[in-house]
């Protein structure tokens, strides 16, 4: 597998230059004086040597040798302590965090390039910082400022670890169902019991301390998700800043899956552990959302690290694996085959790859500027356009980005032929890993009922409209120059304004339409939002093609993806049309 090197000059082209994220920071007072574009660079430079030189080369040997389970202890493999320390030390783990807790307060838009770093070295080791940086943002949002000062620091600091608490063995995405007990205390503490699953990071060996957060029902909780309650519980007591005894928690086993082996997924046992709520009583899942946005985010920058990783490896074989002739005639005379990038097929599959993940990389940039207005804009309609911006593209975020990150390691895989099915030159490790993204955090099919359930058909389509008004008006300002980008854009936007129109009359009628037309409205969602980030991009590199290969690069990869991905829209749209009659042609016993 080919030496990971950080795509620093995209993210920098997108930015500065497609974004102008610069220019916008310098409109949110609470960000103008914390970064600029220098700032932004050097923070994004130093990002890409540590996940390059120190976490990259532990991501196979991590893989073969997995974490281990002994007597409720988990260790991690080996390397991975080392490498943790160095990214705590040098504050990647609060890189977004408030700087009064000891955060280094960058946007999301910084801290997204970085994510996508640090997984594209090694997707297991970044869901440790991931899910610490997760439980930050519900206790700086909703926990008490004493256990805000009592746990930020050092969680922020990467001395302290975080965990989210909510599967339990029978509750997944109906979480309303959990059983999992709070039981008050005289002290204003309570007694957290039951057993939670898929714990991410609920045990290792990382950091002196784990700070579990934890979904639990109170004894005279409302049934369903109303009376759910969110709750800190940490693994060692914390008494005037030092660590006392053990609650009464246990890690029971981990999981045996079939890829992120370096990451320790948990059965965590809580036995009359003690913990302290966070927010208020059966507004549990209130407080878990402030985080989901930002994680479901981080979810599909996993599927587009992996992607990315793929490619660098898939790009650099392709360049130097020998086989065949080109049909147009040999171009290596002096080799006995010329390199596998002359042939069509391949170049087909490394142009979707280019173009999937530098169209996914603009389009996770672009939400988590979205997050960045919605939290730091003094601007009230502003905040409230950029909330609606959230709201509807982070589902489409979180599974688009996913379904495309496996797509494009498949791709990567397939270019190596054989030897991508064999475990040292590590494509296959890419697919294992990114398999994943797929299902937690809300699985993608709940995603798509998400969008279209929730989103367009719940809001009456408002929602979906303030995102298209943004495309119609670019494309009203572009000039003649951008017409081969924006003429297609414009007939997908009238694809998918007449297919979400019609999903919301089928829906008046018939329940089933929803579901069953939620995956493929996605995916066109999805290409249509891409084909707005690369009209975008090509804007931003059109006539500056003669001075840089970048640029001509960029251009010519925005060409193929109007030309032969953009299109997928049209069956989709043929699947969504179809209605759901023949989902139900067979009764359950027919299957």
């Amino acid at each position: 597998m080919a030496d990971y090197k950080a795509p620093l000059r995209d993210m920098r082209f997108i930015l500065n230059e497609v974004f102008d994220a610069p220019a916008l920071w310098q409109t949110l007072p609470a960000l103008a004086e914390v970064v600029d574009a220098e700032t932004a660079d050097a923070i994004l430079a130093e990002a890409g040597k540590i996940t390059a030189n120190t976490i990259a080369p532990l991501n196979r040997s991590g893989d073969e040798e997995g974490c281990h389970w002994t007597e409720g202890a988990v260790s991690t493999p080996a390397g991975y302590p080392e490498a943790y320390r160095l990214y705590a030390e040098g504050g990647w783990v609060g890189v977004g965090g408030d700087p009064a807790y000891g955060g280094m307060g960058m946007p999301k838009a910084i801290s997204a390039q970085v994510e996508e770093m640090m997984n594209s070295a090694s997707l297991a080791f970044g869901l440790y910082p991931m899910l610490t940086s997760g439980a930050c943002l519900s206790i700086y949002a909703h926990a008490s400022e004493e256990l805000k000062q009592k746990y930020l620091p050092n969680m922020y600091g990467g001395v302290w670890a975080g965990s989210m608490c909510l599967t339990e063995p029978h509750a997944g995405t109906d979480l309303g169902i959990i059983r999992t007990k709070a039981e008050p205390q005289a002290d204003g503490s309570y007694k957290i019991s039951g057993t939670k699953i898929f714990i991410t990071g609920g045990e290792h060996d990382l950091t002196e301390n784990i700070i579990h957060l934890v979904l639990a029902k109170l004894p005279d909780a409302p049934a369903g998700s109303r009376g759910i309650s969110l709750f800190l519980v940490p693994k060692l007591m914390v008494e005037d800043g030092s660590l006392d005894e053990r609650n009464s928690l246990s890690c029971g086993s981990i999981e045996h899956k079939m890829g992120i082996q370096a990451s320790a997924t948990c059965v965590m046992n809580f036995d009359g552990a003690t913990g302290w709520m966070v927010g208020e009583p059966n507004k549990g899942l209130a407080a878990m959302f402030t985080m989901m946005n930002y994680e479901r985010l981080g979810v599909g920058i996993q599927g587009l690290s992996t992607g990315e990783r793929s490619y660098q490896s898939a790009i650099e074989y392709a360049r130097e694996r020998i086989q065949s002739r080109a049909p147009t005639g040999p171009v290596e005379q002096d080799k006995a085959a010329d390199p596998i990038i002359v042939h069509p097929d391949v170049r087909r599959m490394l142009l979707t790859m280019k173009a999937l993940n530098e169209g996914g990389r603009a389009f996770s940039s672009y939400v988590a500027l979205q997050l960045d207005i919605a939290k730091f804009s003094e601007d009230g309609e502003a905040r409230q356009r950029a909330e609606a911006q959230v709201a509807l593209l982070t589902p489409v975020a979180k599974a688009f980005l996913t379904d495309m990150g496996l797509e494009t390691t498949l791709h990567g895989q397939q270019i190596f032929g054989g030897h991508g099915f064999i475990r040292e030159w590590g494509q296959e490790q890419l697919v294992r890993d990114c398999r994943i993204t797929q299902i937690y955090e809300g699985t993608n099919g709940i995603q798509a009922l998400d969008l279209l359930g929730r989103k367009v058909v719940g809001s009456g389509g408002e929602l979906y409209n303030v995102f298209a008004d943004e495309i119609r008006s670019f494309c009203a300002a572009a000039g003649s120059e951008l017409s081969e980008f924006v003429a297609p854009l414009e007939t997908a936007l009238e694809n998918l304004d007449e297919l979400t129109a019609f999903v919301l009359d089928s829906a008046k009628n018939n329940p089933n339409e929803i579901g069953a037309a939620s995956v493929e409205y996605l995916h066109v969602f999805g290409y249509t939002a891409y084909a707005y980030m690369w009209a975008r991009m090509a804007a931003a590199a059109l006539g500056k093609e003669g001075k840089d290969d970048f640029y001509a690069s960029k251009l010519g990869t925005a060409r193929f993806y109007f030309a032969r991905l953009l299109p997928r829209i049209h069956s989709l749209s043929a699947s969504v049309r179809a209605g759901s009659d023949s989902l139900y042609l067979l009764d359950a016993a027919h299957f």
